[in-house]
């Protein structure tokens, strides 16, 4: 097993959280962006050179309006906030998902910090905001007969968003529950699965140290015989 060079994240249980304190969902929210930051300086410190967030997907959008407004200026906020650090650290924040959807200020804050920190060599943070597994292969098989190629298996990544980004190694969600919701489903056909129950404000450095080790104890053989 080599070392896990990309890990993908899907940040779930904010919410209950919240609940179980008897505290606003958006409380736990407010959490789940410190418990973010934790866990990118522990990829960072642990040579991690990918990092994704499952951040809001195309379905989070039959929420609340009230919690979708508040969502869209956290993630504005936090990531406007993020980009003297990131470039102290060397990291290069990208976005990951449909920008159509998205309001003004999320495009503007996203559209600056991946201009100021492309020179981050360190850690690439992807962020999956608006993004559904689905949407990005449906846009990605238009793009690509747009331009006049098949969609097959070997052509399609290259209309991806992101197609320079490896495909995770290890996925890994919070708080129990057991499915990928949508989560770069073409990208994870030989991913490494993890299934934690913790749920996500209350992640921090040392749920990356059991992701390492995890991942670690596998055996991946794409398909061979190892």
């Amino acid at each position: 097993m080599g070392n896990l060079v990309h890990l993908a994240l899907i940040m779930d249980g904010n919410g209950r959280w919240a609940s179980m304190r008897g505290l606003p969902r958006r409380a736990g929210h407010l959490e789940g962006g410190k418990a973010a930051e934790k866990v990118i300086r522990a990829c960072l410190s642990r040579g991690i050179r990918y990092l994704t967030l499952y951040c809001f997907s195309t379905e989070n959008w039959k929420r609340p309006k009230e919690e979708i407004d508040y969502l869209m200026g956290l993630f504005s906020d936090y990531v406007t906030k993020s980009i003297p650090r990131a470039v102290e650290n060397g990291i290069s924040i990208r976005h990951l998902g449909r920008r159509e959807g998205l309001p003004q200020n999320v495009l503007d804050a996203m559209d600056n910090a991946i201009r100021a920190t492309a020179g981050g060599e360190a850690l690439t943070l992807q962020l999956a905001i608006n993004y559904g597994g689905h949407d990005e292969i449906e846009r990605a098989t238009l793009a690509a007969l747009e331009n006049g190629i098949a969609p097959t298996a070997e052509n399609l990544p290259r209309f991806f968003d992101n197609p320079d980004i490896p495909s995770p190694d290890f996925i890994a969600r919070s708080s129990g529950e057991k499915r990928l919701s949508g989560f770069m489903l073409y990208q994870s056909s030989y991913a490494e699965l993890g299934f934690y129950d913790r749920l996500w404000p209350d992640w921090d450095e040392s749920m990356i140290d059991t992701i390492i080790n995890d991942f670690t104890s596998r055996s991946r053989r794409f398909g061979g015989l190892g």
